[in-house]
């Protein structure tokens, strides 16, 4: 019976559901190995001319910390409004010094800031996309510019329907006008769309503003022993390890 009942409620979930919209970073594209390759190929490039090897693994860890506490300063207007390849360059030009970079070149920072345009997916997340996008409008929804957000897919292969980016709304999420604005901008009443995210903290947030919700751990996002986000009491519509699983729970073969 217990059984039956789950069968029915995912069923009339799959059914209500119209589009399904992503977090990007971390739950669709994998930052953490495309940066670090990114700043391994950098200074492959500069040779001996580069200094000693810096520390790309730190150095992506320290520039994604720097991206949440920066943005959440312009969120305070402690800082000038900035879409997110400036808050990035922000960043870095900060972290170059701290990793021996400080003489890198003003065309070899620009490349690689846009390294966040460059971003690899996870490997299930093009198969993934291709399912659920036979029967659900797929978009993404991300703090990221709308720029870096149509390179990145044209860079990865992401099959989206629609690009939706915070920028548009002069916001960055966890801000419910964001959740609730992509469902306005979608034709849709926020509860036919689902967001589907591996970070609890905007899941929470979509589901304040009415949204379903698609829990999409992935704890390799944080490298070796970064472990998984705490959850707390928090409790999504669907759990699922990758896009594929998300796929067959929504009854798509």
């Amino acid at each position: 019976m217990i059984g039956l009942l789950h069968h029915h409620v995912m069923n009339t979930l799959a059914t209500h559901i119209r589009a399904l919209t992503f977090d990007i970073f971390g739950t669709v594209v994998d930052w953490r190995s495309s940066i670090i390759g990114e700043g391994q190929a950098l200074q492959q490039r500069l040779g001996a001319a580069g200094g000693a090897p810096a520390d790309w693994p730190a150095l992506a860890d320290a520039w994604r910390a720097g991206y949440f506490s920066t943005m959440a300063q312009v969120t305070r207007g402690e800082l000038a409004p900035n879409n997110v390849d400036g808050l990035h360059r922000l960043i870095l030009d900060r972290l170059l010094p701290r990793f021996g970079l400080d003489q890198l070149p003003e065309a070899e920072r620009e490349h690689l800031n846009r390294a966040w345009h460059r971003l690899a997916p996870w490997p299930d997340s093009v198969a993934g996309l291709s399912r659920l996008r036979q029967r659900y409008l797929l978009s993404t929804l991300s703090n990221g510019n709308m720029a870096l957000l149509v390179n990145m897919a044209k860079h990865a292969g992401l099959p989206w329907d629609c690009v939706l980016s915070a920028e548009l709304f002069g916001r960055f999420k966890p801000d419910p006008e964001v959740y609730r604005g992509a469902a306005r901008l979608l034709d849709l009443a926020p509860g036919q769309v689902m967001m589907v995210a591996a970070h609890p903290f905007d899941l929470v947030a979509a589901q304040r503003a009415g949204l379903k919700t698609a829990y999409i751990p992935r704890p390799a996002e944080r490298g070796p022993g970064g472990g998984m986000e705490p959850v707390g009491d928090a409790v999504f519509d669907i759990v699922a390890p990758d896009l594929g699983a998300l796929a067959t729970q929504l009854g798509i073969a």
